[in-house]
């Protein structure tokens, strides 16, 4: 054997060395911009939730729908993606949290298409079904995706932001729905509602194929078929009749499905005890449910989030049916609160973390007297004058010092390995609650409404008012239940 024979077999495998450290600048570029796909597609999903609102006259006009066909085309989305963010959730620990988000980025995207092409009613009303489901895929991957790649303060800052998208997706979405439908581009109506995801949805693909992390969960967990069934089950029996009662003026059955959703959870807890002693993998393990802070914070969100999309949705419907406004002008009416939003989203980590737990508790507060102050306002009958931005703004800041640090908080002593299950719990809370929200309050608005023969709606609004601001008290509650804020020693990397 010859010397450089020799050599070279003594010489150590080149693939043995170590992989060089990433550069951190490099690093942090390359999340950052991950950080801009999952935003990107967390607006758009939040987005279509309410843009569609404003549209439903001229769908109404278009394609001559009857009222609960045109309930099935606002809520199909909704009631779709309320139901099954959980079992996204759970798809994603156990198919990888990057595929299951790309799976549902092009359904949503495709559904979309679908949504600004339809011919008719049906076809419009199962597109926003899938629609429902590509977003109830997609959205419970991203927390789950921030707890792996970010650490600390990257990692408050991008729940920070993450929150704030929330919050500005469910406003802006009453805005741009007015902005696309009065502006009728080359005559299509409604239908650049729908269309403008397509091509933002094609890039955010595209990008994400690119950016997110490859792999899977260290250890997949199983998918609990029966836990899966009885909980989609019981969350079916419950917002279907919430979210369509009103306009079916509450028939029979279903006031039977809401009386049944009781025995269903019940039921639903039940097969995912059985499931943890057998040793399976339960769809809500209880101890991620026993974190310390997670109930509290979904307790606090809960409460939030109900009366901010119920009210969003009581005052659209006074501006346009109580003041004949334009689709338009109620849309911009809304963004002084988007504007305070983003404002208390993007400040609050420059308050001293001892005190993010009064901080909450103060902004429930804070945004209780906003709510309270604009029913006031508004009960006279008039528009509100000079003084309806300043209390809308103050709603806002309120809710963006509440929805932002309510995640970090609550969510700060989540192991990585529960992140999945976590994510799923409070974004299914959130959304529960915005359809429970809507539902309730909306109710109230149309019952106080229908029922007053002078200045219904202001009467209405008001009414409703004061109801959300008893919501955003026992968030306010909910929040001083938090744990303390943990010390770094002791923090969840």
């Amino acid at each position: 054997m010859s010397e450089t024979t020799q050599n070279r077999a003594a010489a150590p495998p080149s693939q043995s060395s170590p992989p060089p450290a990433p550069d951190p600048a490099v690093q942090k570029r390359r999340n950052n911009r991950m950080l801009i796909v999952m935003l990107g597609a967390v607006f758009m999903a939040l987005l279509d939730s309410t843009i569609v609102n404003v549209a439903t006259p001229t769908i109404r006009t278009d394609l001559g729908t009857t009222g609960s066909a045109l309930q099935l085309i606002v809520s199909g989305y909704t009631i779709a993606y309320a139901t099954l963010l959980v079992t996204g959730a759970r798809l994603g620990a156990r198919n990888g949290f990057r595929t299951m988000f790309l799976f549902g980025l092009i359904t949503f995207t495709l559904a979309s298409l679908a949504c600004g092409l339809a011919p008719g009613t049906t076809t419009l009303i199962g597109a926003r079904v899938v629609q429902g489901v590509g977003a109830a895929t997609m959205m419970p991957q991203i927390y789950s995706l921030i707890q792996l790649n970010f650490a600390g303060a990257a990692r408050a800052r991008a729940l920070s932001l993450y929150a704030a998208v929330i919050g500005l997706g469910v406003v802006i979405g009453q805005v741009a729905g007015g902005l696309l439908v009065s502006a009728d581009l080359f005559g299509t109506g409604w239908r650049p509602v729908f269309l403008i995801n397509v091509p933002v949805g094609v890039v955010l693909v595209f990008a994400g194929l690119r950016l997110l992390p490859q792999g899977k969960p260290p250890k997949p967990k199983g998918l609990d078929i029966a836990g899966l069934l009885t909980l989609t089950a019981s969350l079916l029996l419950l917002v279907v009749p919430l979210v369509m009662g009103h306009e079916q003026n509450w028939p029979l059955w279903m006031r039977i499905s809401l009386v049944a959703s009781l025995p269903a959870f019940l039921l639903f807890a039940l097969v995912e005890r059985a499931v943890a002693r057998r040793g399976g993998a339960p769809l809500v393990p209880g101890r991620v449910l026993k974190t310390p802070g997670l109930m509290s914070g979904a307790s606090a969100n809960f409460f939030a989030m109900a009366g901010y999309a119920g009210f969003l949705f009581a005052f659209s419907q006074h501006m346009q049916s109580g003041l004949g406004e334009s689709a338009t002008r109620t849309g911009l009416t809304f963004a002084p609160l988007a504007i305070g939003v983003a404002t208390g989203s993007l400040t609050w980590q420059k308050v001293p973390e001892r005190l993010h737990r009064p901080m909450i508790a103060t902004a429930c507060v804070a945004a209780a007297a906003g709510y309270l102050a604009i029913g006031f306002d508004m009960r006279s009958g008039g528009h509100g004058g000079i003084a309806l931005p300043a209390l809308q703004l103050v709603v806002g800041i309120g809710m963006g010092y509440i929805t932002s640090p309510l995640l970090t908080v609550a969510l700060a002593q989540v192991k990585p390995a529960d992140a999945a299950d976590a994510s799923g719990v409070m974004t299914t809370a959130a959304q529960i609650a915005q359809v429970l929200g809507v539902a309730a309050y909306g109710s109230v608005y149309l019952g106080a409404a229908d029922g007053r023969p002078a200045g219904p709606s202001a009467h209405a609004i008001f009414v409703t008012a004061l109801l959300v601001t008893g919501g955003a008290l026992l968030s306010a509650l909910a929040a001083l239940r938090l744990p303390p804020t943990v010390p770094p020693v002791h923090r969840v990397p």
